[in-house]
């Protein structure tokens, strides 16, 4: 497939690797964070560990949605749903996320609760303009990435008076959670550099991650999906800490560009605004870290009009989804990974999401047989 196979080459892959063995010094070591969860499954997928030189570890971010998102968040969906008026619309990686007291999306919905999948926030429109006698909640997830299509569907739910429709707004801000990271005092959590998302920074530009270099000294490089451009985003980055620079680069040229989308910036920060503190898994409540509607679009925001409260809730206690996701622990470190928590019966938000670290470990790495 043109352009796509050229970026999975294995013979040139391994010529990288070559290249970062030689490029990488051996008396140091270096710990970068994919904050993606797209290139968390490309660096499992394509086995890019075992290319690396030993003394260059990856560790896996919160670039997972699905996976930061608090169990209270979970718990207010479900009791929204649980509302005989309401049909809750919803992406279909959030039905299994369990939430507290073993509950799921996927279980309320199987006691009766009106939750239907959907593939994008226009589905959810066409099922409220379809359905008037319905109030339609769309829980809204997601980096930058998909909040476009979030303010798309509010704007033309305005457009054509629709009373129905609401959103429970979830989305929140990638740079935010990179500088929770990075004041953390975690000393799991050592870093020498990031590789910075793909398709949010496609929407943002390179500005935003600035202060990574300037406030906190460390390198970003902005990379693809594809395995040759993760291998030559860590090259760039070993060489920028070799150098002693600090620096934002992009290697992902062919789809991101300085500035960003400015058209979808502009429609976002038309429809929503930035909310003083927003809760995390594995982070805590990070400030200025997610997104509300403004009061212009107040009648489309189901917090407001259904008085959704959100309340605090524990994780399994047994769980290391909130360590793995600010990178202080690795799947295979928590004890109910390939054993009680595998993708059939998940115990945490990382095994059941797409992009879930737990979930790429699963996968790719063939823990199937440690689970026998």
């Amino acid at each position: 497939m043109k352009y796509v196979d050229e970026f999975r080459d294995g013979e040139l892959a391994r010529g990288m690797a070559r290249s970062l063995a030689a490029l990488a010094r051996p008396e140091r070591d270096y710990r970068f964070m994919e904050f993606c969860g797209g290139h968390t499954h490309a660096i499992s997928r394509y086995g890019l560990e075992d290319l690396l030189p030993a003394n260059i570890r990856m560790i896996h971010g919160p670039g997972c949605p699905v996976c930061v998102l608090p169990i209270g968040r979970i718990d207010a969906a479900i009791a929204l749903a649980q509302n005989e008026k309401v049909t809750l619309c919803t992406y279909a990686d959030l039905m299994r996320v369990p939430a507290s007291r073993g509950a799921s999306l996927m279980k309320a919905k199987a006691g009766g609760a009106d939750i239907r999948m959907v593939y994008s926030t226009l589905d959810a429109l066409r099922i409220a303009e379809s359905e008037p006698d319905r109030e339609v909640v769309f829980f809204a997830i997601g980096f930058e990435t998909t909040t476009p299509p979030t303010a798309l569907a509010i704007r033309l739910a305005a457009q054509r008076n629709l009373r129905n429709f609401t959103i429970f707004c979830n989305h929140v801000l990638t740079p935010a959670a990179m500088r929770a990271i990075l004041s953390s005092n975690d000393e799991g959590v050592a870093l020498d550099g990031f590789v910075g998302p793909s398709h949010v920074s496609a929407v943002i530009g390179v500005k935003p991650y600035q202060f990574v270099a300037t406030d906190f000294g460390k390198p970003i490089v902005i990379a693809g999906f594809e395995p040759l451009d993760v291998m030559q985003a860590i090259a760039m980055l070993v060489r920028q800490v070799n150098d002693g620079r600090c620096e934002v680069e992009n290697q992902y040229g062919r789809a991101v560009t300085a500035a960003g989308n400015i058209r979808a910036q502009a429609e976002t920060d038309d429809i929503f605004e930035v909310r003083e503190s927003f809760e995390w898994r594995g982070l805590g409540s990070v400030p200025e870290s997610a997104l509300r509607l403004r009061a212009a679009y107040s009648d489309y925001d189901a917090e407001r009009r259904f008085g959704i409260e959100t309340l605090p809730a524990k994780d399994n206690p047994a769980c290391e989804c909130g360590a793995i996701l600010r990178g202080a622990k690795r799947p295979h470190d928590c004890k109910l990974f390939g054993t009680v928590c595998t993708p059939e019966t998940p115990m945490g938000s990382c095994m059941v999401s797409s992009e879930g670290a737990c979930a790429a470990q699963w996968t790719y790495r063939r823990f199937h047989d440690r689970a026998a």
